[in-house]
């Protein structure tokens, strides 16, 4: 299996979700993260990274019903009562279909974001260079040994942090993907993927950077940027093609997963590169906001 599961149920019981989505969520975590079976839904920890929503979180069954917002918070702050630096309240559930249940009426009343995502598959020998990619920029991947590649590992952290969503305070928000960075090095330091970058010609540059956590001969992609002053020059598509020969070559990976906002206007390059839709999935989250020290 591809994490430590601690199952407090009946070993019948199933830990990995059915989701394809979600479960490559999990494959992206941090080593230490554990799962644990509940009655109705999954318990997700990340002990050494308590600050990231999608990885200390509550994966039940079923879309929530009336009433299940106050029932849903209560078990998220009974599982997590131990671990005061869980600041966020994050819950999904186990469906493909797109079914929201009452999601809007009881968590985006309460101020929770609702994430609506879109799963795309692609075999590894799927995947086509889109015809406008661009040829000029040099694709690579980055040395995750401890020291190595230091620059580029910055630029790295600092692409995201350009790109980070509004309401994100900068500080907080570049302590959580130096997190998340860590992590994912001790993943493919492990030979499970890898990180790669688009350069400038002259490679003094970061342009673009996404990851490959691979699992069992599946694929995530991790963290798609493109920097704000170079996207639709084919930079992207470029680096996702590249990216996915190289893994395929080097760790077996034999299908793609990437994930998007379902209103992201990259869902049709991704299609134009070979991924096909195959999930609807939702999820709620509430995160400290700027000015917000609760």
């Amino acid at each position: 299996m591809a994490y430590a599961a601690r199952v407090a149920a009946p070993a019948t019981e199933r830990v990995e979700p059915s989701s394809l989505v979600w479960a490559t969520d999990f494959d992206v975590l941090p080593s230490d993260h554990v799962i644990e079976r509940r009655g109705g839904y999954l318990v997700v920890r990340s002990p050494s990274n308590p600050g990231h929503y999608w990885g200390n979180m509550l994966l039940f069954d079923d879309p929530p019903t009336a009433e299940d917002a106050a029932r849903w918070e209560r078990l998220f702050e009974a599982e997590f009562a131990a671990e005061p630096r869980v600041r966020h309240r994050t819950f999904g559930w186990d469906r493909v279909d797109g079914a929201l249940g009452c999601a809007r009426e009881e968590f985006v009343s309460r101020g929770y974001d609702l994430e609506e995502t879109i799963g795309l598959v692609a075999a590894a020998d799927h995947l086509r260079p889109h015809r406008r990619e661009n040829r000029e920029v040099r694709v690579r991947a980055l040395d995750p040994a401890a020291g190595a590649d230091g620059d580029l590992w910055d630029a790295v952290i600092e692409l995201q942090v350009a790109g980070r969503e509004e309401g994100h305070d900068e500080a907080r928000y570049r302590t959580f993907r130096r997190a998340r960075q860590g992590d994912l090095r001790g993943l493919f330091r492990a030979g499970r993927g890898g990180w790669y970058v688009a350069l400038s010609p002259d490679g003094g540059e970061v342009l673009a950077s996404c990851g490959i956590v691979v699992t069992c001969a599946r694929g995530r992609f991790q963290a798609v940027d493109t920097a704000a002053a170079h996207r639709r020059r084919g930079i992207c598509s470029r680096l996702l093609v590249e990216a996915a020969r190289h893994s395929a070559e080097r760790c077996g990976t034999a299908r793609f997963v990437i994930v998007a906002d379902a209103h992201y206007h990259a869902l049709g390059l991704y299609e134009s590169l070979g991924f096909q839709p195959r999930e609807h999935v939702h999820g709620v989250c509430l995160w400290p906001r700027l000015g917000n020290s609760s």
